[in-house]
Formats: C-alpha cells, structure tokens, sequence
C-alpha cells in the first residue's frame, strides 16, 4: 500500500508543477438571450409558412467525428465549419424529430419566461406517449442546446444525478442547503444543479475519479479519503452522466488541485477515463465545461496485472466487444498523442 501512496504523491507534485487552468467555458447567457433565440428559430418557420414553404431547421449531426476535433487543452470541441443535417417538417424521414424539437422549445421558453426549472425526467412523464422514451427526450434537449449555441444550464433543463461523491467537501446548493460530504460511510448524490453550488469548501489535496460504483463504496468503507489525506472521490457509476463530469469540472476549476482516474484495465474503462478527461462526441459542444484535460491516469493500468501479480484466474479475456472497442479508441487522436498509453495497449 505504501508504494500505491508514494505513486499518488509522485503523480499529484508532477502535475502540480505542470498545471495550467483553462477556463474558457462559454459564459451563462442571460434569460431574455435565450428567449430571443428561441423566438427567432420560430419566425423563422413562420416567415416559411407564410410563403407557402416547407418549413426546416438545421441541427448538428452530433455523433459524427467529421464534426469534432481535438484540441489538447481542451479535449473534443466543435470544429468551425460543422455540417448541419436539414429537418424538414414534411419529410417523413423527418417529421417527428421536426416535431419534437418544437415542444421542447416551447417547455423551455416557458421555463426560462417564468424562471423556473424541470428536470428532464419531468418533461418526460408530462408527455410520455410523445416522446416516446426518456433516451429521445434527452436526445432532443441537447439538440436544441446545440440548435441555439446555449449551454444546456441555461436552458433551465436539469438532468436527474446518478452520481455519488464523498470526502473533504462543503458547499452550498442554490437555494442555500449546505451539503456535507464528509461522511466516511455514506456517500453524497452529485447536484442535479452543479453550476448553482457554491461557497464550497475543502482542504482535499486531490480529487479521485472512480469508474465503478463497488469500488467506490469499497474507498469509502476502507475511510480512504481519511486514511490517505485529504481528498474528494466521485464515481458516475460506469459512463459518467453529465452532472459528474461537471461537478469534477467545477471542483478543479475551484480547489486548483491534481485529478486521478482509477479505472479497469479495458478498453470500456480507458474509455470511460478519456470521457472526464477530453469529453464525449455527443457533447463536444460544451466540452469547455465538461472536460478536465490534466486528468491523470492512475490505475489500473495493463502493466499492472503483472507488477502486482495478478492471478490470471481472475483475467477477464477480452470479448469481439472489447476488441472493436480498443480499435476504436487506437484511431483517436486524444489516444495518439499519449505515448505512454500507446505503450499500455
């Protein structure tokens, strides 16, 4: 264990030195902003009406990598000329998707008018025979984000957490109730509001991202955050959901402090890494409030398995999943530019 803890100080005074905080998130936009966005989206399909013309809009096709590129201080941003995909309310191909964004514009133009906020999941279950399923809802708010180049939080659209996170942390949520996280036995649920929080407080000299849920309990049932030294751990629970990985963003932006991944030795876990690190395809349009470029790679790393011996009985072989997953993560340029990932693969 001690040579665990020799690493992470090794790790955490390497990047200390290193550490160079970009905050280039875009700004919130003011309500009266967004509102005028949405009105002009709308006149514009009146304006089409009114000529006796198919009305469109024109979204982002937001799982195409043609669309991203890498930028190291940042992780996956949109590039410049991103190519747009025409919906046409006539098209049958087109229709509902058409649809669907019009009724959630107008949620989220009487939300932001009357200032006040919904989860996603209240959306949903107003409407459930419309949306079909909570995957398309969701689908369609960060569209619409994209649609009106305003960052999902100003949208007054709250996702539910699936988070946890616990250690030497206090803040205050918006409405003024003070969380405590310090509980080494009990984990805190990650904000569905992250960008309200503040007055946070914490002495921790490093933040620990944990993929998996069990692990995470484990730390927190070993007391690791004491035990160690001061620290904050925060796991997603697999693919992080978009609260954790804005939480780890604000945390870093406030505390100023190292931020280590532990994650399993696959291609799902390196994945699930280079998400908090350089972000996603699907959300490279708010990548400046969602990635966390100085993430280090703590464990488990491939070598690993063999520094600590590990019994090949408890080896997990690779399944045809697992092989197109690492193939695909080999043709990114996030993974290319780590030669010492190249050399863990």
């Amino acid at each position: 264990m001690a040579d665990q803890f020799t690493k992470v100080d090794c790790l955490r005074e390497t990047l200390l030195e290193s550490l160079e905080i970009t905050d280039k998130r875009q700004e919130d936009i003011s309500r009266e902003d967004v509102l005028s966005r949405i009105e002009n989206v709308i006149q514009t399909i009146v304006v089409s009406v009114s000529k006796g013309e198919a009305p469109l809009l024109k979204v982002m096709n937001r799982s195409s990598w043609t669309n991203v590129r890498f930028q190291k201080s940042v992780g996956l941003v949109l590039k410049a000329d991103v190519s747009l995909t025409p919906l046409q309310c006539d098209c049958p191909s087109s229709a509902t998707k058409f649809a669907l964004i019009l009724k959630v514009l107008s949620v989220i133009y009487k939300l932001v008018q009357s200032d006040s906020y919904a989860t996603k999941r209240d959306i949903y279950y107003n409407d459930m025979q419309l949306f079909g399923s909570q995957r398309t809802l969701d689908f369609i708010v960060d569209d619409v984000s994209c649609l009106l180049k305003v960052p999902r939080r100003s949208l007054h659209v709250l996702a539910t957490s699936k988070g946890f996170i616990s250690g030497d942390l206090c803040y205050l949520e918006e409405d003024g109730t003070k969380v405590d996280c310090n509980s080494s036995s009990a984990a805190t649920p990650v904000s569905s509001n992250v960008n309200g929080i503040r007055n946070i407080v914490s002495s921790a000299k490093f933040i620990l991202i944990v993929e998996k849920d069990a692990t995470f309990q484990r730390l927190l049932d070993d007391d690791f955050c004491t035990r160690l030294s001061p620290c904050i751990i925060i796991t997603g629970k697999g693919m992080p959901d978009v609260n954790s990985r804005l939480m780890v963003r604000k945390l870093w932006d406030t505390l100023h402090v190292p931020v280590f991944a532990l994650v399993d030795a696959d291609p799902h876990g390196i994945e699930i890494m280079c998400i908090y690190k350089y972000g996603s395809l699907s959300m490279a349009f708010e990548a400046h409030s969602l990635t966390v470029p100085s993430v280090l790679w703590l464990g488990l790393l491939p070598s690993d398995i063999q520094r600590y011996r590990v019994p090949e009985e408890s080896i997990i072989p690779f399944s045809q999943a697992d092989e197109s997953k690492i193939n695909s993560l080999r043709n990114r340029s996030y993974i290319t530019c780590q030669p010492a990932w190249e050399r863990e693969k």
